[in-house]
């Protein structure tokens, strides 16, 4: 479904990826782990078109999505929680869950999509007119999961979803992906939290520096000694 070739990305004279080569199938959880200043986020922004490689291709469903504006990701299937959530902190929660489905004219389908958000996180339902900057860390990462998935997205990225949070609300706005994993839908997981990000992924790649020095099925890299010794504290 998604497939990064020989990606090299620079910061002026600063090589944030070199030769990054990441290939993601179809109903997949993959997750992408590493440090602070590895180049997970950069990874992400590389594929939404936020930022242009020097060097390499982006492939989604064997098209070449590389130079192709950031808006026509949407419109080709994929979803994407940024770091930090980035929502639209005046809006309401109703309001930023519409702006998830700006590409989607069919006001049938908008409805439904709200309808399925909300079966996921009642919590949103309760708040929708609640507006969403006076909402806790845990609700704004549900609302911020909420509106990729109102595009109906075929793929979902997710950058750094612990952040912030408390483990109890990481391990449940998991467990929410995880079924709709099981029900088809792809995920890219970008994590720091190795040990949490593994436990769920079905494969995993390790970045270091810019470059993916190992990649395995997840099972595999959690008894792996390298990867416990540097990034699961074993």
């Amino acid at each position: 479904m998604l497939y990064l070739r020989d990606i090299d990305v620079f910061y002026g004279k600063s090589q944030a990826l070199n030769k990054l080569n990441i290939a993601v199938e179809e109903g997949e959880f993959v997750t992408i782990i590493g440090a602070n200043g590895a180049g997970k986020t950069t990874i992400m922004k590389i594929i939404m078109g936020l930022i242009k490689p020097k060097n390499g291709n982006v492939l989604y469903n064997n098209i070449d999505i590389t130079n192709k504006e950031p808006w026509v990701r949407p419109q080709l299937g994929v979803g994407y929680v940024p770091e930090g959530k980035r929502l639209f902190p005046e809006f309401t929660v109703e309001e930023n869950l519409r702006m998830g489905c700006y590409n989607i004219k069919d006001n049938a389908k908008i409805r439904e999509n709200y309808g399925f958000v909300y079966n996921l996180f009642p919590r949103l339902e309760e708040r929708k007119n609640q507006i969403a900057k006076t909402m806790s860390g845990g609700e704004q990462q549900m609302l911020a999961v909420g509106r990729a998935l109102m595009g109906s997205p075929r793929l979902l990225l997710i950058d750094e979803i612990s952040m912030g949070l408390m483990p109890i609300l990481v391990n449940a706005t998991l467990n929410v992906l995880k079924e709709l994993n099981k029900k088809g839908l792809t995920i890219l997981l970008v994590e720091q939290n190795a040990k949490k990000a593994l436990s769920y992924a079905d494969k995993g790649y390790i970045l270091q520096i810019g470059s993916i020095i190992l990649s395995d099925t997840a099972g595999n890299l959690l008894s792996n000694e390298l990867v416990k010794r540097a990034y699961l504290g074993g």
